[in-house]
C-alpha cells in the first residue's frame, strides 16, 4: 500500500482518503497534471460473462471518482482482448469465447456502466470504446515489428501474471503470453486517439499497466501514468463478491435488487467503514460516524451501506423496496412481492420436497449438508417457525398466501412458489 502523501489534486486526495490507492507509477507528475487540467483515464473490462460482478465494482468506482473530480473516464470493453484471455490471477487458461458470445456479453455489460458514469460529449463525460476497433485490424507481422521490439522476454517473465503461473507449474499458452502486449497497445492507441494519460486497475494488473506506461513514454515521449487499487478481500480473507451461491452479479436479471441489498447487509462488522468509503458517495464525516457505531448498532450502518450501494446500481425505488422488504420480512414477519422467489413444479411440491434439498436449490445454503447443519442449529425456518428436521418433506400443506417462506439465519429469505 502506498504511504500517505499530501496530494494537491482533488482526484488523488479523494482516491487516497477513500482507500483506493495501492501503487502509482509517477505520483508527483500525475498529481501535477490532475491539478492543472482535465486528464483522461481508462480501465478495461473483458467480456468473459454477460454481467460484471461486485469484484469489478471497485474499479468502476475508480472511474466514478475520476469523473466526480472533473476528469474524463474511458471504459474499454475488450472485444479484442477477450479473444486472447488475461492470464492475470488465473492458474488455468481462460475458455476462449466466440465472436457472437463476446458481442452479446458486451451488450449485456453496458447497462451497469451507465449506472455509475455519465456518458456524453462533454469534456468530462465518459466514453465507451471497444478495443476490437484496432486490435483486430493489426496484422501479426505488423504487430510484432511495431510493438514486439519494445518488450523483452526477460522482463515479461518477472511480472506476476506470468511468474506465478510458471511457479505453480501451470501451462501458460503463447496466446495468453501476448495479452500484456495487447493491453499496452490499448493504452498507446487511447493516448494517440483521445489523449488518454492514465490507466487504472486492480493490483494484479500492475505489470500490464507498467508495460503500457513505458511503451507510451518510449515511443511517443508523452506523459503516461498507472494507478492500481488493492485487490479487495473481506476482513476474514474471503474474496470480495464471492458467496456460496457464486458471483454477486451486477445485472438485475442475474441477481435481484433484494439479493444485492442482502449481500451488502451481510458485510462483516470490520469492513463496514471501508466499504462505505469505497462503494458509496456518503461524505467521509458521515461514514466516520457510522463506522464508530458499536454492538448491535453496527447493523444500522450495514443497512445504510446496503441501501446506498443498491441505490447506486438499481436506483432509488429498487433500493427502498429492497430495504422495506427486508424490514417487513425480518422485523415484522410479513411477506413482500419484492422478496426473491424460487419456483418449483406444483406436482413436485404435492409429492413433497426434502427441506435440505429445497433450501439448497433455493440458494439459502451452499449444499444440502450445510442446510442440515443450519437446521440442527435452529437457523432454518419455514413460515417463520424454526425447523430442526432437515429431512422433513415440504408440501402444499405448507403454503401460506400461495407461497412458502424459507429463511436461513437472520439475513437470507426466499419465497417458494409452485408453478
Amino acid at each position: 500500500m502506498m504511504s500517505e502523501t499530501n496530494f494537491k489534486s482533488e482526484f488523488l486526495r479523494t482516491m487516497q482518503a477513500r482507500g483506493y490507492i495501492h501503487q502509482i507509477t509517477h505520483p508527483e507528475e500525475l498529481d501535477e497534471a490532475a491539478s492543472k487540467g482535465i486528464i483522461t483515464g481508462y480501465i478495461g473490462y473483458d467480456a468473459t460473462a454477460p454481467s460484471l460482478h461486485v469484484g469489478n465494482l471497485i474499479t468502476i468506482m475508480m472511474l466514478r471518482r475520476l469523473q466526480q473530480s472533473g476528469h474524463k473516464p474511458i471504459v474499454i470493453v475488450g472485444g479484442g482482448t477477450t479473444k486472447v484471455g488475461d492470464p492475470s490471477g488465473k492458474d488455468e487458461t481462460r475458455q476462449l469465447r466466440t465472436e457472437d458470445e463476446i458481442k452479446a456479453n458486451i451488450a449485456s455489460q453496458k447497462q451497469a456502466f451507465a449506472r455509475f458514469l455519465t456518458f456524453g460529449d462533454g469534456p468530462s463525460d465518459a466514453m465507451l470504446v471497444d478495443n476490437d476497433e484496432w486490435l483486430s485490424k493489426l496484422g501479426y507481422i505488423e504487430f510484432l515489428r511495431e510493438f514486439g521490439v519494445h518488450f523483452t522476454i526477460n522482463r515479461m517473465l518477472t511480472f506476476d501474471s506470468v511468474k506465478l503461473r510458471l511457479e505453480r507449474e501451470q501451462p501458460l499458452t503463447f496466446i495468453e503470453f501476448n495479452y500484456m502486449l495487447m493491453q499496452a497497445t490499448d493504452f498507446l492507441e487511447l493516448e494517440r486517439r483521445y489523449g488518454c494519460m492514465l490507466q487504472m486497475g486492480g493490483s494484479d494488473q500492475w505489470g500490464n499497466i507498467v508495460n503500457g506506461v513505458e511503451l507510451i513514454r518510449r515511443v511517443d515521449q508523452k506523459a503516461a501514468f498507472g494507478l492500481t487499487t488493492p485487490l479487495l478481500a473481506t476482513s476474514s480473507g474471503a474474496k470480495m463478491g464471492k458467496t456460496a451461491q457464486g458471483a454477486v452479479w451486477l445485472n438485475a436479471d442475474l441477481r435481484s435488487p433484494y439479493d444485492y441489498w442482502q449481500f451488502w447487509r451481510n458485510t462483516e462488522d470490520a469492513d463496514v467503514g471501508r466499504f462505505l468509503k469505497l462503494f458509496t458517495d456518503l461524505p467521509l464525516d458521515e461514514i466516520g460516524r457510522l463506522e464508530s457505531l458499536q454492538g448491535a448498532e453496527i447493523n444500522e450502518a450495514k443497512k445504510v451501506l446496503a441501501t446506498e450501494a443498491t441505490r447506486m446500481l438499481h436506483g432509488d425505488e429498487a433500493a427502498e423496496a429492497a430495504a422495506g422488504a427486508a424490514q417487513a420480512a425480518f422485523e415484522q414477519g410479513a411477506l413482500s412481492s419484492d422478496l426473491p422467489t424460487h419456483e418449483v413444479a406444483k406436482a413436485e411440491l404435492e409429492a413433497g420436497i426434502v427441506l435440505a434439498a429445497l433450501a439448497h436449490d433455493a440458494g439459502l445454503a451452499g449444499s444440502r449438508g450445510e442446510a442440515r447443519r443450519l437446521a440442527q442449529g435452529g437457523g432454518l425456518r419455514v413460515n417463520d417457525r424454526a425447523e430442526s428436521d432437515a429431512n422433513r418433506l415440504i408440501t402444499t400443506a405448507d403454503l401460506a398466501e400461495g407461497v412458502i417462506k424459507l429463511a436461513a439465519g437472520k439475513k437470507k429469505i426466499v419465497l417458494v412458489k409452485p408453478v
